[in-house]
């Protein structure tokens, strides 16, 4: 039986299904910030809510029941926990947690602000997305490689800001007050934003300024070119992972 519903639950028309449920949901979610929208269908929203919630609830018990008949989840209790805090069912477990919590006698004023991780059901998405399970995939294939891209940034935020510090801190007291401020205009100017509200005014500081920008592109690519090689090969590997077989005999077609 749980085989039965394993398979079940990863067939395309109840993924599908599912997929609808949650575009509506996070839908309902947006429109229900409109004061308007709110106020003339306040009982559908919150009908589209409770459906929801029984759909993603049901989902996440079947897949917590079924989990024990993959062997590395295997065990009623040691197997399910296993299986509870991976990412997947994490983001489920999300997914419907704020709905129960008016229940366990939560504090309104903690309610308002967990109800927001309502929007994070949009990340129910990504178990039935094959592209973004790649995007995952390469993400643990290359973290040693992302792990350094981030180090180095993170040197260069501490650098420039020290730098920085020391070139307008007599000249705008305010702005530069001391070298933790002045990292919101090297991370503003490293990721090339530039806000504007924060500027250099002395010419040491422009000079720190136009060579923060220019390494800021090269920094922001280096992660960007990791990612997109290691995603092209990742799909290359998946294409050549599927055989193609002959639609009479099913045999693989070479």
């Amino acid at each position: 039986m749980k085989k039965l519903v394993a398979r079940w639950l990863e067939n395309r028309f109840v993924q599908a299904f599912i997929v609808l449920v949650i575009v509506v949901n996070v839908s309902a979610l947006m429109a229900e910030t409109v004061d308007d929208i709110r106020s003339r269908h306040g009982d559908f929203l919150v009908a589209v809510e409770h459906f929801s919630i029984v759909i993603f609830t049901v989902e996440y018990l079947l897949r917590m029941w079924s989990c024990t008949v993959e062997r590395k989840f295997a065990g009623p209790i040691a197997g399910r926990f296993r299986y509870a805090l991976t990412p997947f069912m994490v983001i489920d477990f999300i997914a419907i947690a704020p709905f129960y919590l008016p229940f366990l006698g939560v504090d309104l004023r903690a309610l308002r602000m967990v109800r927001l991780i309502r929007i994070l059901r949009v990340a129910k998405l990504a178990r039935y997305s094959r592209a973004v399970r790649t995007l995952g995939t390469v993400l643990s294939e290359k973290r040693g490689e992302l792990m350094t891209a981030v180090f180095i940034l993170a040197v260069l935020i501490l650098l420039s800001s020290a730098l920085i510090f020391h070139a307008e801190h007599l000249a705008q007291p305010k702005a530069f007050s001391s070298i933790p401020a002045a990292m919101w205009w090297s991370i503003s100017t490293l990721s090339t934003v530039g806000y504007g509200d924060i500027i250099p005014i002395t010419t040491g500081g422009k000079i720190i300024a136009a060579v923060i920008s220019v390494l800021g592109i090269g920094m922001f690519a280096l992660p960007a070119g990791i990612l997109g090689a290691a995603y092209s090969d990742a799909l290359n590997r998946d294409k050549k992972a599927i055989v193609k077989r002959c639609r009479h005999c099913g045999k693989p077609i070479e």
